[in-house]
């Protein structure tokens, strides 16, 4: 396998380098002297970062753009062999890594390279470590899969030689990593387009544990009921916490909740208080991050006060529980909700903010997913007072799964809650413009394009 030193720069070309995550890791090189090249569809605020950083970036993929001077191409999941590019490289004998590989190389020009793992809440609480460890001016270099306001993107070059960073389990992505710390958070059957059931994701994750050196770390939350099966027998420390008392070796208790719907809470390690915390971020699924990020932190040798500074300045991240705005005394909320465990803690933290009706504007995201957890997905939404289904974002895939956002419609009407389909965002938006009353939660969620609804209804 191609390896990559930053002592010794070399020209990487990137397929797809617009991409959250390649572009992330094309920075990084570009700061480290090398080469960068790349290819994508189009110009977008991310390439337009890279051109300005010195990135020379084509916009079309095509063969002529595997040059010879050339020494590595990197390649995400969705390029396949018959792409111009992939088949260029091969034929020219180039070597080829895929994103998560390279990613691999790099961590191993740092120190502390730190991974957070888990189905969900990856985003949130790599970026809540992020502020944490900005507010104790350890200056990390930082991969995160969302836009986070403080670094000004997905991405931040820093200084140290400690190296934050998502692990994503699809396609065993994480697989690839040389982790000193890792987080798993929990673990949730999904991505069941490429894992066979909840067994193998476990399976996986604990494959991601046993990479950890002997004296590497694994935080992991003691609430998921595989954890004993993942942290057994590691040969690396193994820290765990829990949202109940005595049950993990990080604790809350005295959880409070106030009109926002944010946390404050006393975290305990081994039954004794090392603190009270506030947060400013909603839910109580975040008190649970909150103490994977407290647990990171004292390990890394951060104080109580500088943890707390770190929560104060750490808001969300774009499309978690994002305010949007109001139209008419309606208020808009965004959130990147697209598994049911996600969207049951988006639908619990709106609870505790006031409210009259909750309305949840769902696109399922990908056919597999919404039929293998069809019931599911319908009992989770269930919570809302009303909901409204867009069609399915199909992301990668084709539409040959026999199933359809009428089929989610007549499962959540099975719960009694009130459920419209609409084929059309302008349909969507006319509906609930006509429709939600001043004092309504208007939350549009999903991993693809929904989105675009909340700020069409704040526009007009």
């Amino acid at each position: 396998m191609y390896t990559v030193h930053f002592d010794q720069p070399s020209h990487i070309h990137f397929i797809g380098i617009g991409g959250v995550s390649m572009s992330g890791l094309a920075a990084i090189l570009l700061q480290e002297g090398f080469t960068v090249t790349g290819s994508d569809s189009h110009e977008t605020a991310l390439t337009d970062r890279l051109e300005k950083a010195g990135a020379k970036i084509v916009y079309k993929q095509q063969a002529e753009n595997i040059t010879d001077g050339i020494d590595c191409v990197v390649y995400t999941a969705a390029i396949h062999p018959e792409n111009p590019e992939y088949a260029a490289a091969v034929e020219k004998k180039i070597p080829l890594l895929s994103r998560a590989q390279l990613l691999g190389q790099l961590m191993k020009n740092y120190k502390i390279p730190i991974c957070v793992s888990g189905t969900h809440g990856k985003t949130t609480t790599t970026s809540m470590a992020a502020h944490v460890m900005m507010a104790a001016d350890l200056n990390p270099t930082i991969s995160v899969g969302g836009i986070l306001p403080l670094i000004g993107g997905n991405y931040h070059i820093g200084g140290s030689e400690t190296f934050l960073m998502e692990a994503c389990e699809y396609t065993n992505s994480f697989l690839s990593f040389f982790p000193k710390i890792s987080i798993i958070l929990d673990i949730d059957a999904d991505h069941l387009d490429f894992f066979k059931d909840l067994d193998d994701i476990r399976h996986s994750f604990r494959k991601f544990a046993e990479l950890l050196p002997e004296d590497g770390t694994l935080i992991i939350n003691a609430d998921d009921p595989a954890y004993k099966m993942i942290s057994h027998d590691l040969k690396s420390c193994v820290i765990t916490y829990s949202t109940e008392t005595a049950k993990g070796d990080y604790t809350a208790d005295l959880v409070t909740f106030d009109k926002q719907g944010n946390a404050t809470f006393r975290a305990l390690y081994k039954n004794e208080p090392i603190g009270t915390f506030s947060l400013q971020v909603p839910g109580s699924h975040n008190v649970s991050n909150a103490l994977a990020v407290i647990a990171l932190a004292r390990l890394l040798g951060i104080d109580a006060e500088t943890i707390q500074a770190g929560f104060d300045s750490f808001h969300g991240t774009n499309r978690r529980f994002q305010e949007k705005g109001e139209m008419n005394g309606v208020k808009i909320v965004d959130d990147y909700a697209h598994h049911p465990t996600e969207i049951k803690a988006t639908l619990r933290t709106a609870a505790r903010v006031p409210h009259n009706n909750i309305w949840t504007i769902f696109q399922p995201h990908t056919y597999t997913r919404t039929k293998a957890l069809l019931p599911q997905f319908a009992e989770a939404l269930s919570l809302a007072d009303k909901v409204v289904l867009a069609d399915i974002y199909a992301a990668r895939e084709l539409d040959i799964y026999g199933i359809s956002s009428r089929d989610l419609q007549t499962e959540i009407q099975k719960f009694g809650t009130e459920c419209h389909y609409f084929p059309s965002f302008d349909e969507i938006e006319d509906f609930v413009r006509a429709n939600a009353q001043p004092g309504d939660l208007v939350i549009t969620m999903g991993a693809g394009n929904i989105v675009q609804v909340g700020e069409d209804l704040l526009k007009k």
